[in-house]
């Protein structure tokens, strides 16, 4: 298994602006980030970035950066540009790392990228944990996956699937015993290829009313693969609160 671990990072953030920049006990949280991706089994990180400020912290650091445009839409349009920057094989395998999670572990890059690698069908692979409580699973911030028996993402949704017909006729919202029902967690790996094509592929009715860029994916017909984990991963930061408490186990940690 061979891949790299890239992680996008912008500085525009309407509840922690600056965030990539945000001091973790002596370091930015991006290049915290960038070295717990480093301890996967990614053969290269590399930052990819559209500010300057950016760039220079993580070079200061020893890791790679790469400046891309500011004009891009999504962060997989950003890792287009990485693919290409880098002129990266078709058949190469790239894992998106949110820069805002400087408590990734290892164990999961590599399991999503040997995921994407024992499934030469799909074009992605991502993650899911079974729901256990109902409020996740009716939370529309939560999104859900069903799969096909082999794995397969069916559908991604911010409503509750599979939708318990039975157990939820008297209109309770409530865990029916055994649901199937997965929350997806935000870890990617592509394909190379899907990579230089994502840009011109057309936004369908799904993605624009869900909200969810993975839906551009199944819409023009391409494969996701999902890994089934045992829990949750370490949250990332998108509050002060959450800042906090990450600076605290990055400070416990020292």
């Amino acid at each position: 298994m061979s891949f790299i671990a890239v992680i996008p990072a912008r500085a525009a953030s309407t509840r922690l602006p600056g965030k990539p920049l945000l001091d973790l006990c002596g370091k930015p949280m991006v290049v915290r980030t960038a070295e717990q991706a480093s301890l996967s089994k990614a053969a290269q990180v590399v930052v990819a970035t559209d500010e300057q400020a950016i760039s220079d912290a993580v070079q200061a650091h020893g890791f790679t950066a790469l400046l891309t445009r500011a004009d891009h839409a999504t962060g997989t349009d950003r890792l287009s540009e990485v693919v290409t920057q880098l002129r990266l094989d078709d058949d190469a395998i790239v894992v998106n790392v949110q820069g805002d999670e400087p408590l990734i572990d290892p164990a999961l890059i590599n399991a999503v990228a040997a995921r994407l690698t024992a499934c030469p069908e799909a074009a992605i692979a991502t993650c899911a944990t079974p729901i256990n409580d109902s409020e996740t699973l009716f939370n529309p911030n939560a999104v859900k996956v069903v799969c096909t028996h082999d794995g397969k993402a069916l559908y991604f949704s911010r409503a509750p699937i599979p939708w318990a017909r039975d157990a939820l006729a008297d209109g309770q919202r409530r865990l029916a015993p055994g649901i199937p029902a997965l929350h997806h967690i935000g870890l990617y790996a592509y394909k190379v290829s899907f990579l230089k094509q994502f840009p011109g592929l057309p936004v369908g009715p799904l993605e624009t009313f869900e909200s969810l860029e993975q839906l551009r994916a199944l819409e023009n017909g391409y494969a996701i693969t999902v890994l089934v984990t045992d829990g949750y991963p370490a949250a990332g930061v998108d509050t002060q609160a959450d800042l906090d408490r990450v600076r605290g186990i990055f400070a416990n940690r020292l």
